[in-house]
């Protein structure tokens, strides 16, 4: 008997076939329309960022009354230099936009070229004023923000800046050279260019090499980044050895780039012998700004005591927590950096020399908070340093300086117990400590002490320690907390706004600023000191380099204060990455479509639908 052929369960199955493909079909084409949505609005914001740029170096180029450029990159040709060389930056906020852009129109006048007539060989330096000042190396180069310019100039498409800057110092006639001593040399220890003034060069180094690595080049270097290293270690080091701060750093005031701070001030009163000059009552008359040496150089101490003194300048040497920050750094990166090359070398007692730069790190690590943490002050403190010929040894200065954020910006404070130091930040929020008006303050408002106008580290605000506090308050959340709230990220907002703000309708970046009431920068215009860029792009907006061939970005930017930014053209281990974060990508929906989107080589590589969680991206095929 002959039966029906049953189509049904053949039919279903088409049908449910058929209905996968459909949803598949739709699926894929949603992702594709969104990816074009995504990718049409980076072709937007692209296009928007660089004619901004260009409006925007066009009206820099007609300030009046601005320093000329130290080098070739003039009104002339600026233009197309920062178009082609740096990360392009838009958001909804025009006063941090334009700020940003004037800072790169800045840096462009400071790149400069010297024949070295040392060596016969041409390089790339950064100056810091314009002109060759007279404590300033021959190139006109000074090693005082040179930390801070590598940590702004990495970020340009074109490495060979960096690379030139850091062989100028680092085995250049910098590195041998002796430091010309003139009128404003005021100290009697003989050292290299590249050592008149504290600095975390190989630290530096470092952080450029996560942009832009090169191990050829590394391998080249090292040996000198070693024998930099060296200098600090012979010269800057405690050699008292049975002194509290034995083997830690040390510097003065001025070569610390901060000339007169309360910590020293302290530390001078508390001394004897020449420096019974200074007293509670009249210290202000003998180290408070440079028109106050003068009276110290007349007194009959600085007459009895020569040696002492250099024009009314103390020798007086202190154990701060930035220098020592700074050697922690070098270190550090010296560690990481022969880690990294393919042959790390072996010390003469046979250990690796990424296991002993490593050892050491953690011996200046462990000496910094077991020294100069004060856990009543809540705070690191500077002391004297215990070899000083003349004054206080090993005294602790109580007062709290801005200098005490230093080894957050290296993140050198213990991961696991880094709670026992995080009451430190309360002061960076408070109107006793270092929260004020128009910025931050350099000195606690609560010293009787305390003076914003004098041109001293006595409270007037400075963008050089604004960039290093900054970069260690970012560090705090992003790296120890790991979550922030969101009155931690708008306490960092409001400090990096309150930077832009004081740039002014026609920005200019000068020296310093007074916090309480200050409108505008004061001192000498268009200088680089400290940075903006990377305080933006890395602090900020958290884009973060590492050697290996991956990145993340986390910013830490409030979801309330920006609708979008865009941050692109930025050149990372030989690809180009675009990022674009929108609160609302379609106006014409309901609610919030916020998304972080991240290109790489134009290719939509990775979404976040959170502004401030952690995205990360590898770069591996």
């Amino acid at each position: 008997m002959n039966k029906l052929f049953n189509l049904s369960p053949i039919l279903s199955a088409y049908r449910l076939s058929f209905t996968v493909i459909l949803v598949a079909c739709l699926i894929i084409s949603c992702s594709t329309q969104k990816s074009l949505v995504y990718d049409q609005e980076l072709k937007r914001m692209k296009t928007t960022s660089e004619n901004r740029l260009s409006a925007q170096v066009d009206e820099f180029n007609t300030y009046p009354n601005r320093p000329e450029s130290d080098g070739p990159f003039n009104k002339t040709n600026n233009k197309s230099f920062l178009l082609s060389n740096i990360p392009l930056f838009s958001s909804s906020d025009s006063t941090i936009n334009k700020v940003y852009n004037y800072r790169w129109w800045m840096i462009s006048k400071h790149l400069k070229t010297y024949h070295d007539p040392q060596d016969n060989k041409d390089y790339w330096v950064v100056t810091e004023f314009f002109g060759v000042k007279p404590w300033a190396s021959l190139s006109g180069a000074i090693t005082c923000p040179a930390g801070h310019q590598f940590y702004d100039v990495r970020w340009l498409r074109d490495e060979k800046f960096l690379k030139s800057y850091a062989d100028y110092f680092m085995r250049g006639s910098a590195s041998h050279l002796d430091q010309r001593e003139n009128g404003n040399f005021l100290t009697y220890m003989s050292r290299p260019e590249s050592h008149h003034f504290s600095s975390w060069m190989v630290d530096g180094i470092d952080a450029f090499l996560k942009i832009h690595p090169d191990k050829k080049w590394l391998h080249e270097m090292l040996p000198y980044l070693e024998k930099h290293q060296q200098v600090w270690d012979s010269l800057f080091t405690v050699k008292t050895s049975d002194s509290k701060t034995a083997g830690m750093y040390k510097i003065l005031d001025l070569y610390d780039g901060m000339e007169f701070s309360l910590s020293a001030v302290l530390g001078l009163i508390n001394s004897d012998g020449p420096y019974s000059l200074y007293t509670k009552d009249n210290w202000r008359n003998y180290y408070l700004g440079w028109e106050t040496t003068g009276n110290a150089e007349k007194s009959i101490q600085a007459k009895n005591y020569p040696k002492a003194f250099r024009k009314g300048y103390p020798d007086f040497y202190l154990v701060r927590p930035s220098v020592n920050s700074y050697a922690y750094g070098n270190l550090r990166a010296l560690s990481d950096l022969y880690r990294l090359n393919d042959s790390s070398g072996i010390n003469k007692n046979g250990q690796s020399k990424a296991d002993y730069y490593a050892s050491r790190a953690t011996k200046v690590q462990q000496q910094v908070i077991n020294v100069l943490w004060n856990k009543d002050d809540q705070f690191f403190n500077t002391y004297s340093a215990g070899d000083n010929i003349f004054g206080a040894r090993d005294f602790e200065a109580r007062v709290r300086e801005s200098v005490g954020y230093t080894p957050w910006y290296f993140n050198m404070i213990p991961v696991n117990d880094y709670k026992n130091y995080s009451k430190a930040w309360e002061m960076l929020a408070s109107r006793k400590g270092f929260f004020n008006t128009s910025g931050m303050t350099t000195a606690e408002q609560q010293h009787p002490y305390y003076n914003e106008q004098a041109y001293a580290w006595n409270g007037r605000g400075w963008p050089f320690e604004n960039s290093i506090v900054y970069k260690g308050y970012a560090n705090y959340l992003r790296n120890y907390k790991k979550s922030s709230t969101l009155p931690e990220k708008e306490l960092l907002y409001e400090y990096v706004y309150k930077l832009a703000k004081m740039h002014g309708d026609k920005p200019n970046i000068g020296e310093w600023y007074i916090p309480s009431t200050g409108k505008e920068f004061g001192g000498e215009a268009d200088y680089f000191h400290s940075t903006f860029p990377d305080i933006i792009i890395e602090d900020l907006l958290g884009f973060k380099g590492v050697h290996e061939n991956s990145f993340s970005v986390k910013p830490l930017l409030p979801k309330n204060k920006w609708d979008y930014f865009y941050l692109g053209n930025l050149r990372y281990h030989n690809h180009d990455i675009d990022i674009i974060w929108k609160k609302d990508w379609d106006a014409n929906k309901p609610g919030e479509q916020g998304k972080l989107c991240v290109w790489v080589d134009n290719k939509l590589v990775a979404t976040s639908s959170s502004l401030n969680e952690q995205l990360n991206v590898d770069l591996n095929p």
